[in-house]
Formats: structure tokens, C-alpha cells, sequence
């Protein structure tokens, strides 16, 4: 029996919509790739108004489009910034509305030493470019604080080592903030216990405030350390109010922190040690700076005294010196009493005498006006103003003639000079027969050598003035006599120069 041939028509094909493929797609994609890790590079990362962030992972081989919704982009340890290599963590699904795919990341972490690096270097510049590096940011460490606050694990060896080194050096108050120093949620625990040591207040609260801030952690790997290099623990460490040392991993370790702490610690125990002094050492120093005070003061004290036996010695006798002051005293309230006694005679002498009359006053006033009077005469005064008329009719006279004077000697030199200017003027050289030469500019030719063949030129006699051309070819002749001058009436002929 032969095989019958599957019925191909088209009638049997099942009828889908599209927004059924697209469903469909969608179905078998998520299910197919429910939870994935993407390796790749960073492209065009954009935070929307609503908070999600859109970006693309990209190598040389695909693109794949990728989203992070709101709720798990403030969940994320690194945040996407453009050439980033990450490892992202999701899930894949299909937009229907574009037919395309996408991922959706909820987690993304670094790819490599490498990445960590770059972006550690790339936001020092950043940070440092703000100034929340710079040294005159930097705050001096108290010498002997009272209280110190330390930001570390409550576990672990670190913080036994600090509290271990301050009670051996100088026993202080230490407050412990307990805090994680690894993973995700360290870097905003970290930041938090920097910001709340400084919002205790200064004086009056039940905790109190510490003079000194250590942050600590013991040494690991980049990835672990790499809490201290967040943004927001190096924004808190530099706005810290409350001065502090830095002491996260080993002495080749090094975290943003350590740029924006006020002093950098290689190891936490080292920096217990910066923080306070030794006790026994400042006793001894105490102690030393005692007996050198003592010491200074007893030498002080002698040398005063001696000073003060020769001082005495020079003094004389004290009970001579005072029986002399007392008798200086003795003279002077004797004295003051017969002065005293002179006073009162005077002003009774002036109670008991008698009062005249105002009429008596009145007559010796009139008397002594009439006197002033027949001494006062306009005579004098009259014969003042005479004399000062004439003495100013003289002076005027005698003003006019020197000015005059003056006059006459001032025109006579510019007369003088006047003649001598005319004498010396060129019209009167061209009266001896000499010519003046001009350019074409109208400038004076001062000497030959300022001429070319061919040249035009102006020459400029007695009565006028004539054009001329320089030659090319001088005409040699024989010296002869200069010829007569002519007379005025009839000028010589004008002749060329060569």
C-alpha cells in the first residue's frame, strides 16, 4: 500500500496573532534564560526621569540591551558608567512592542582586577578635581584626646588591637561604631557612623562627642577593601567636622579614603599610636621639665638675692633716711600752717573793709573815661592817611618809569636779533652767488652721493627758482679763472651743472 504523502495545505497550519508570537516568545525566552550572568562592556548608560537605567552590554562579537528598574538600581554595588567591563546578573525577556529582546539586571558587579582599577583611578581624578583632596582641607590630630571614636567591625582582630594599644600608650574613652567593613550594605554603614559621630553634640549629651575619629579595617584584596573606596564614605570623610585617621588594610594598601582622612595610618595599630601619646613617656618628660623649672628658679631666686644684699649695701642706713623725712615732714606742716594762718588775716582783712557805694563807683568810672578821652585826638590819625597818600603817588611814579625802561630794553633786542637772524638767513647766501638744491620731494640735497643719474632736481637762486637733470657722463675740463661777476642789471645766462 502506498504511503500517503502529509498534508502540507495551508488550511491546517494553526493562526496565531501577533501579539500571540509575541506572548509565545516571550514565554519561551524567560523560561529558557530565567537567570543568567552576562559578561560585557558598558555602552550609552542613561538614568530615566522615572529612575530606571537603560544601557547596553556589548563585545566584538553581539549587543544586547539591557534595563534596571528603579527598585533594584539603588540596590546596586557599582553603578554603570560608560566603558565599565561588568558581570551582570538577571534575567532575559522579550519587549513585544519593539519584537526585541533585552536583559533585565538586577545585580552588577566588576569584571577583573583590571575594571576595579580603572574605575578607582577615574573617580580619584573626579573626587580630587573637587578639591576634597587637597592639603589645606586637612585638619591637625588633637595631641591628647579624651574621647576616640573608631568606625570598625565589632569582631575581629582590628579593633582588639587599637583598644589593646591606646590602654598600653595613654588609656582614653573609646566609642565603638559598629559597622560592616565588607560587602554591600558596608559603604553606607561606613558613611553613616562618620556622619553620626559628628552630629553628637558638643557639650550636654548623654554620648560624648569624640575629639579624634579612627576608621579601620585589616588588610584583603581589592574587591574587599572596596567599601572605603566608595563615594559616598570619601564625601563623608572629607565634610567630617571631627578630625580623622584613616587605617583600612596593610601599609601597600591604599583607598580613596586615605586621600580625603586627615592623616593616613599604615596599619590600625599604627594608627592607635598616632593617636595618642605614651603615658610613661610624658610623665618622664613631665618629670624631667619639673626638676629644669626647679632648678631654673632656685639659680633665679640667687641671683635675685645677691643682687638685692649689693642693692643694700649702697642704701645706707633705713632709720637715717626716714628720721630725715620725718623731719622734712615736720617743716612742711609748719610752714603750711603759718600759710594758712596769712590766708585767713587776708580774707578777714577783706570781709571787714568797707564796700563803696555804687554812686562812689559810678564818679571814679566817669573820672577815669574823661582822662581816656582828652588822650584820644584825630590829628594823628589824619596825618597817617596823608602821608600814605603820598608815599602810594610815589611808588606809582616810580613804577611807570621802571616799566617803560623795560620796554625799550626788550625792543632793542629783538632788534638785535632780528638783524642777526636776517644776516644769517639762506636768502642771504644766495645773494653771494651759491644755489640751494632740492629733490623732487622738495627736501635739501646735502651732499653728492644723495643724487642718481637722472634724477630731477630743483635749484633755487637769488630770484628764483630752475629745474635741472643730474648727467651720466661728466665732461672733464681744465681749472680756469673764474669769470666776472656779472653786474645786477643783467643776470648770467643759466648754464648746466655737468
Amino acid at each position: 500500500m502506498q504511503d500517503q504523502a502529509p498534508n502540507t495545505s495551508p488550511g491546517n497550519l494553526p493562526e496565531f496573532t501577533v501579539g500571540e508570537i509575541g506572548q509565545a516568545v516571550k514565554r519561551t525566552v524567560e523560561s529558557a534564560f530565567d537567570r543568567v550572568r552576562v559578561r560585557g562592556e558598558i555602552s550609552r548608560p542613561t538614568r530615566a526621569g522615572s529612575g530606571h537605567i537603560y544601557f547596553t552590554l556589548k563585545d566584538d562579537q553581539a549587543v544586547l540591551d539591557s534595563v534596571c528598574w528603579r527598585g533594584a538600581a539603588g540596590r546596586l554595588s557599582v553603578q554603570p558608567e560608560e566603558g565599565m567591563e561588568v558581570i551582570a546578573t538577571g534575567k532575559l525577556t522579550t519587549y513585544p512592542g519593539r519584537s526585541k529582546y533585552q536583559m533585565v539586571v538586577d545585580q552588577l558587579e566588576l569584571a577583573g582586577e583590571g575594571a576595579l582599577l580603572k574605575l578607582l583611578e577615574d573617580r580619584r581624578k573626579r573626587l580630587g578635581a573637587e578639591g576634597l583632596f587637597d592639603t589645606d582641607r586637612k585638619r591637625p590630630i588633637p595631641f591628647l584626646p579624651r574621647v576616640i571614636g573608631v568606625v570598625t567591625s565589632p569582631t575581629g582582630a582590628v579593633i582588639r588591637d587599637i583598644l589593646h594599644r591606646i590602654a598600653d600608650r595613654f588609656p582614653a574613652h573609646v566609642l565603638v561604631w559598629p559597622v560592616l567593613v565588607q560587602g554591600d550594605a558596608a559603604k553606607d554603614q561606613i558613611a553613616n557612623a562618620i556622619k553620626g559621630f559628628n552630629a553628637l553634640p558638643a557639650s550636654g549629651g548623654v554620648m560624648p562627642r569624640p575629639d579624634l575619629l579612627i576608621v579601620a579595617r585589616g588588610g584583603g584584596s581589592l574587591e574587599d577593601l572596596w567599601a572605603f573606596n566608595e563615594e559616598i564614605v570619601v564625601r563623608a570623610t572629607a565634610a567630617s567636622d571631627i578630625p580623622l585617621i584613616s587605617a583600612v588594610g596593610h601599609e601597600t594598601d591604599i583607598t580613596l579614603i586615605d586621600f580625603a582622612s586627615d592623616r593616613r595610618a599604615p596599619t590600625p595599630t599604627a594608627a592607635a599610636e598616632m593617636a595618642v601619646p605614651v603615658r610613661s613617656e610624658l610623665i618622664a618628660q613631665i618629670a624631667d621639665d619639673t626638676a629644669r623649672l626647679i632648678h631654673a628658679m632656685n639659680r633665679r631666686l640667687a641671683e635675685s638675692g645677691n643682687q638685692v644684699t649689693g642693692l643694700a649695701r649702697g642704701l645706707g642706713d633705713p632709720m637715717a633716711r626716714i628720721e630725715q623725712e620725718q623731719q622734712r615732714v615736720d617743716f612742711a606742716v609748719r610752714a603750711l600752717k603759718g600759710g594758712i594762718g596769712a590766708r585767713l588775716d587776708r580774707l578777714s582783712d577783706t570781709i571787714n573793709r568797707r564796700i563803696p557805694s555804687p554812686m562812689e563807683i559810678l564818679a571814679r568810672t566817669e573820672g577815669r573815661l574823661d582822662t581816656l578821652a582828652r588822650g584820644l585826638r584825630l590829628q594823628p590819625v589824619e596825618r597817617a592817611i596823608e602821608d600814605g597818600v603820598r608815599n602810594l603817588a610815589r611808588l606809582g611814579a616810580t613804577g611807570q618809569r621802571a616799566a617803560e625802561r623795560r620796554l625799550t630794553q626788550l625792543a632793542d633786542r629783538l632788534g638785535s636779533l632780528d638783524r642777526v637772524l636776517e644776516a644769517n638767513s639762506f636768502e642771504r647766501v644766495l645773494d653771494r652767488g651759491f644755489a640751494l638744491v632740492r629733490d623732487a620731494e622738495g627736501a635739501p640735497v646735502k651732499a653728492a652721493n644723495d643724487l642718481t643719474d637722472g634724477q630731477g632736481v630743483s635749484l633755487q637762486f637769488r630770484d628764483g627758482a630752475r629745474d635741472a637733470v643730474i648727467g651720466s657722463t661728466p665732461t672733464a675740463t681744465k681749472p680756469s679763472r673764474p669769470k666776472p661777476k656779472p653786474s645786477r642789471s643783467a643776470p648770467p645766462e643759466q648754464e648746466t651743472l655737468l
